[in-house]
């Protein structure tokens, strides 16, 4: 069995085939041009066609063609609600795409996706109630209940990084007070590790960036945590407090097999996820004492957006 999976971006198009196993085939990336959508899904059927050649498969081989999109996507329908990054509006992506293929076609967020890929073909695929949370500029997420995503009313669901962390914190982009992503993100650890600097001229964090602030990034805390820097532990141990607080939260609501870290902050591995698991060990509402909840890294990575794509047609045979 063959699927082929589509991951839109803002600046790329990627596509592939994926074999049951989870394996690209052959994979090929365009240039999100700006143009109307449907011409631009003209030039995806284009791209698949080619791929499939260069496979010595046809269409009549894959079983369906799934689609991972950014924005508010009703994924029932599989209508493109809007999209910011790709300035789209009510896009009618699902029936466009079959039309110009003759496949079926089946379209999710793109980080819904991902989520799904992690829990058939990934690190999760042995757990059937999953969350992932996408450590990166923001943070986003995905759920998957009992191997089936969930998708809530007309497929809008899975704004993870929008529950309320602090009441009244910090300003949010979505116009809101205090949000997830305002603490837990990449963004988030950029601007925690900067005001630790800031009050301590004596850390070795400054060296770790030449003295130039512009150059701290999510991985400079962590980098210098490990070297000992104790400003750099603080951050760290500060960033997992709030991360923590979010999965308690998310253990409480829906008591997941597994919560799985995706982003940036992700590649930081066991280092990170061992101390969110002891930091969840200290609280026996949320975590012990009650059915354990695996913390894992995902492990798709750059694939991610394809093999989603792809498991959303994979999810239903």
């Amino acid at each position: 069995m063959y699927y082929v999976g589509v991951d839109i971006g803002g600046t790329t198009i990627k596509a592939g085939i994926v074999d049951s196993s989870g394996a690209i085939l052959a994979k090929s990336a365009i240039i999100t041009e700006k143009i109307a959508p449907e011409k631009q899904m003209e030039k995806v059927g284009e791209q698949i066609l080619k791929l499939l050649q260069s496979s010595n498969l046809s269409f009549d081989d894959v079983l369906g063609i799934g689609v991972g999109c950014p924005g508010a996507i009703n994924g029932k329908r599989g209508i493109v609600g809007y999209s910011s990054n790709l300035k789209w509006t009510d896009f009618h992506l699902k029936e466009t795409l079959e039309r110009v293929t003759g496949k079926s076609v089946r379209v999710a967020n793109d980080a819904d996706a991902a989520t799904l890929g992690e829990v058939i073909f990934g690190v999760a695929k042995d757990y059937n109630t999953v969350i992932m949370l996408t450590l990166g500029t923001g943070v986003g997420g995905g759920i998957v209940i009992d191997k089936k995503l969930y998708e809530g009313t007309n497929g809008m669901v899975g704004e993870l990084g929008h529950i309320t962390l602090r009441a009244n914190g910090l300003p949010c982009g979505c116009g809101r007070k205090g949000c997830f992503e305002q603490y837990a993100s990449a963004t988030a650890l950029i601007r925690i590790t900067k005001e630790a600097m800031l009050k301590n001229k004596n850390s070795a964090l400054w060296q770790a960036v030449d003295n130039d602030l512009e150059k701290v990034d999510g991985k400079t805390a962590f980098a210098l945590a490990k070297q000992g820097d104790k400003t750099a532990i603080k951050v760290v141990d500060k960033y997992v407090s709030y991360l923590s607080e979010g999965c308690l939260d998310y253990c409480n609501i829906f008591r997941p097999d597994a919560i799985v870290f995706g982003g940036g902050i992700s590649k930081e591995g066991k280092y990170l996820t061992d101390k969110v698991v002891d930091y969840l060990e200290k609280y026996e509402y949320g975590y012990r004492g009650t059915p354990k909840t695996a913390i894992l890294t995902a492990t798709l990575k750059n694939d991610a957006g394809i093999i989603g794509a792809a498991s959303l047609v994979a999810e239903e045979f």
